[in-house]
């Protein structure tokens, strides 16, 4: 299915009225849910073409987390590698420490003109929790935050940030006690409480139109990219790298430079202990399409289409599907998606930290494995930008425990 680069210029990639990217997306889900799914995307469309509803939304990123984030140079890991040119995009700086709060904010701001009181969210790594808590203290909203079981413990300090944050935390205990059934439990909710609440859903997966909102919200990372990459060497990247569990900080970068058939774009997906075993979460990279939270997509499952374990060292990447518009790059040929192993995305995380001075978050550790690799394969004329999606405090007890070292 792959498409010509003509082709690739001229689609529009949005996604039609059923909130479907080519034969991905949708919604999937009870009838319950239908009618409040309905109500949201039309808030939605009403509310992206409303002036104040912009100007607070455009005032909060740039008064509240702190926008643009930084296009940063990383000139001794360049010089390391010995390739092209390599650039971070700074969502690391950003309040809360992520890419995260781009999205929760505009999420919040619907949540607040849809009257809803309550807000509930799931999370993985922390970031999304914390942002979620962030917003909702700010606005004074009720805040239930659901994260698998295993993820509270690898995730504590994450945890006691939302708790602070006046959030409930409700660990999940069902499944793979990770980010799927963290997801799941929040859908469950939504269905008993959606009269009062609005689920400000982490990532670019899950029915429509969450896929395309949450895009919208986080594209600021790749609107600042076009403009700081013109400004600072005078062309658009030759090349954009970001991890993908469920797409988020990828699709952000990725989606206003998809018309620029002349910018490679690459996802890395977590490869785990290896894509030969089942011991990954990398859907796009050795799974296949089928329904998972509202949504069809490429997706993690066993031949009885019941849904696999995951593994990843990430826990933001340890989800077993993906957003739908990732699985329709994939296909046309628009992006490449690429694997890194929990070794590689080690050996990153401590590279670039005593290199570049910056710790970075587990999940971005994948990307800038990859990144290493792709780089050292280039010119050095040549630049690529990968996406610093968050920073990696959160990750320090996590790293420090599979080296046997303890931090108490």
């Amino acid at each position: 299915m792959a498409l010509t680069e003509d082709e690739l210029k001229t689609l529009s990639y949005e996604p039609d009225a059923a909130g479907h990217f080519g034969d991905y997306g949708g919604r999937y889900v009870s009838e319950t849910l239908m009618a409040a799914l309905s109500d949201l995307d039309q808030n939605y469309q009403m509310l992206k073409q409303d002036a104040e509803f912009q100007r607070q939304f455009d005032s909060d990123l740039a008064n509240f987390v702190g926008r643009p984030s930084p296009l940063y140079f990383a000139e001794r890991w360049t010089n390391q590698i010995g390739g092209a040119q390599i650039y971070f995009k700074r969502e690391d700086l950003n309040h809360t420490g992520a890419h995260k709060v781009n999205n929760t904010i505009g999420q919040a701001l619907l949540a607040k003109y849809s009257g809803k009181p309550r807000v509930i969210a799931e999370t993985g790594a922390g970031q999304h929790g914390v942002a979620s808590a962030t917003v909702a203290a700010r606005l004074g909203l009720e805040c239930v935050v659901y994260m698998g079981a295993d993820d509270v413990e690898r995730q504590s300090p994450n945890v006691y940030r939302m708790k602070l944050l006046g959030a409930q935390v409700i660990p999940v205990d069902s499944g793979s006690r990770t980010l799927k059934d963290a997801l799941s439990e929040a859908m469950r909710d939504w269905v008993t409480n959606v009269d009062s609440t609005f689920y400000i859903i982490g990532t670019v997966a899950g029915p429509a139109p969450y896929p395309q909102l949450v895009r919208d919200f986080n594209a600021v990372v790749g609107r600042e990219v076009k403009w700081q990459s013109k400004e600072i060497f005078g062309k658009y990247p030759d090349a954009l790298v970001a991890c993908v569990g469920g797409g988020s900080n990828a699709i952000g970068l990725f989606y206003p430079f998809l018309r620029d058939t002349e910018v490679q774009i690459y996802g890395v997906e977590a490869a785990g202990r290896g894509l030969s075993t089942p011991e990954h979460a990398a859907p796009l990279c050795a799974g296949r399409p089928g329904v998972l939270h509202g949504s069809k997509t490429y997706l993690m499952d066993n031949a009885d289409g019941q849904i696999s374990h995951t593994h990843s060292v990430s826990a933001g990447l340890d989800y077993p599907g993906v957003g739908p518009e990732h699985a329709y790059l994939k296909d046309i040929g628009r992006a490449q998606y690429v694997g890194a192993t929990d070794a590689d995305a080690l050996a990153a995380f401590h590279e670039v930290s005593r290199v570049e001075g910056i710790i970075p978050a587990l999940e971005t550790a994948h990307a800038l494995a990859y990144t290493k690799e792709l780089a050292a394969s280039m010119r050095p004329d040549q630049t690529v930008v990968v996406n610093m999606s968050g920073r990696g405090d959160k990750d320090i007890f996590t790293v420090a425990k599979m080296e046997g070292i303890s931090l108490t």
